[in-house]
This record gives structure tokens, sequence and C-alpha cells, in this order.
């Protein structure tokens, strides 16, 4: 399995980026996918999160006012979509996937079996 995050940048506070991920070795359409954060310093922390069964999709309460999570089950993708950033935002972003097996525990990095290899997000004051 690999998952290759990108999309990341500088950005102005205010600003909008959208991170892809893109899996492979996957049935995608069968694949939970996440989105987590580090910044320097801190424990890594849950974002985002979108089932492969329809409609369910978790947003980690501080963001979800400006930040949706989709997919694109054609191009084995999954995008976090983020607006209104602050530097509070900036970290490294990465992308996770889980076998089809498992259940809840959205938020847990130990709930996620695979890992891509971050990509950095910094917001400028």
């Amino acid at each position: 399995v690999q998952l290759q995050a990108s999309g990341g940048g500088l950005v102005p506070a205010g600003g909008s980026l959208t991170l892809s991920c893109v899996a492979s070795g996957v049935t995608f359409s069968r694949t939970d996918m996440g989105w987590f954060r580090q910044a320097p310093g801190k424990e890594r922390e849950f974002v985002a999160a979108i089932s492969w069964r329809p409609d369910e999709t978790y947003v980690w309460t501080s963001v979800k006012d400006r930040f949706t999570i989709s997919r694109d089950n054609a191009k084995s993708t999954s995008y976090l979509h983020m607006s209104n950033l602050n530097p509070d935002d900036t970290a490294v972003y990465y992308c996770t996937s889980r076998l089809t097996s498992r259940r809840g525990d959205w938020n847990k990095v130990h709930a996620y079996d695979y890992w891509g290899q971050g990509t950095q997000v910094t917001v400028s004051s």
C-alpha cells in the first residue's frame, strides 16, 4: 500500500489549500481514508476521515467549519479542503488509510494501518 500526499505549501492567513492523497495497492472503494496533522513538538492529531460507506465523514470539531473531506473513487484519491487557514494550522499533514475490517475509533492514530509521507502546510500571519 502506498499513499502519496500532495498539495501543501505556504499560504497567508485566511487562505485556502486542498490536499490530495492518491492511494495504490488497495481497493480504494472499500478503504477508509483519513487525515492527521503534526505540528513541531506536538503529537499527531486527527483532522478528518471519510468512510468507504456512503455519506460517512468525520471532521475534528475544531476545524469542521473550515475543513471538509471528500473522495473520488475513480481516481483513488481523497481530498482535504481547507479554508480560512490560520497559523495554528501549520503542520505536516499526513494521509492515512486502514483495512476494511477496521471499525470506529476514527480519530485514533492506532486505528489506521498505512501512512503517507506527509505534506507540509505553513500558514503565515
